[in-house]
């Protein structure tokens, strides 16, 4: 028995190692790569230039454009997600039959499992003609359809982590506002919401990373167009957009070009690390709070 345990820890401790490993690497291939490509062009040229056109012969290099792309179809993404996720999660906790829920909900996390080259396309041949319908200026590709489509994707994480957690307050509470005289709606939003606020929050910023590395929907319906706008209705690009676009590219293996991906990736790589670290600490203020 004492060998198996042996066995089972030390096939742990190799699966955290190689995690770690994986993770270093990464890292390290980032940081080497983007030390070369600022060693040509500067840092600061690289976060205040307005324009990014490192393929074209007048060459530009800053990163923006493709923030504000990259933030744009996420803002979009999480204003979708975000009311009908929640509306979601507190409806089955608080209003839906036991029957129901089981089985509406594996239904809803169905939506993460379609690829997302489906919604990318279902983005460029249904969504992008319905809006065109009413919204006349909006173009073929667009950051609008990309974003709504993205926040549909990312619906199942945000309703599914938030129902975890409110399911996790204690019944006390729920039937301490019962006691007071509450309504269902009122201590739905006065008592379970607040008090799983760590968790829905924690579901919010993990369908924002989900959102900010996504690939496929941009790629295909938003456009390869680097522009600094927050107009939803015309083309852009995003950082992992440019990835793809360059990754796939005719540009020579090791040039200044191809070493643009590794510093947008560097700079998509601290945007999600400072995201999560910000998610750390606001859920421990709450645990804190709480507790």
């Amino acid at each position: 028995m004492r060998v198996q345990e042996k066995i089972i820890e030390g096939l742990l401790w190799l699966s955290a190692a190689i995690t770690i490993l994986v993770t270093a690497s990464i890292i390290w291939v980032l940081l080497s790569e983007s030390i070369q490509f600022f060693s040509e062009v500067s840092i600061v040229r690289f976060l205040t230039e307005k324009e990014w056109t490192p393929l074209f012969a007048d060459k530009k290099f800053g990163i923006m454009p493709l923030v504000a792309g990259t933030f744009l179809t996420t803002a979009i993404a999480i204003a979708v997600a975000l009311p009908i996720g929640l509306t979601i999660a507190i409806y089955l906790n608080e209003y839906a039959h036991a029957r129901f829920k089981t089985i509406i909900k594996p239904l809803l996390e169905v939506l993460a499992t379609i690829p997302t080259v489906v919604y990318g396309f279902f983005a460029l041949t249904v969504v992008t003609p319905f809006l065109q319908s009413f919204i006349p200026g909006l173009a073929g590709f667009n950051a609008l359809s990309a974003g709504i489509v993205m926040g549909v994707m990312i619906i199942p994480m945000i309703s599914s982590l938030s129902e975890d957690a409110i399911s996790a307050v204690p019944r006390s509470l729920r039937e301490a506002a019962y006691g007071m005289g509450s309504t269902r709606l009122q201590t739905a939003f006065g008592v379970m919401v607040p008090a799983a606020s760590s968790g829905i929050l924690v579901s919010v910023i993990l369908a924002i990373s989900r959102a900010v590395g996504e690939t496929m929907i941009v790629a295909i319906a938003a456009g390869q167009q680097p522009r600094l706008t927050l107009n939803p209705l015309v083309p852009i690009e995003t950082i992992t957009t440019y990835i793809v676009q360059v990754s796939m590219g005719d540009v020579p293996h090791g040039s200044l070009e191809y070493r643009t991906i590794f510093a947008a990736g560097m700079t998509l790589f601290v945007f999600t690390f400072l995201l999560n670290n910000l998610s750390f600490w606001i859920k421990k203020k709450y645990q804190e709070k709480y507790d």
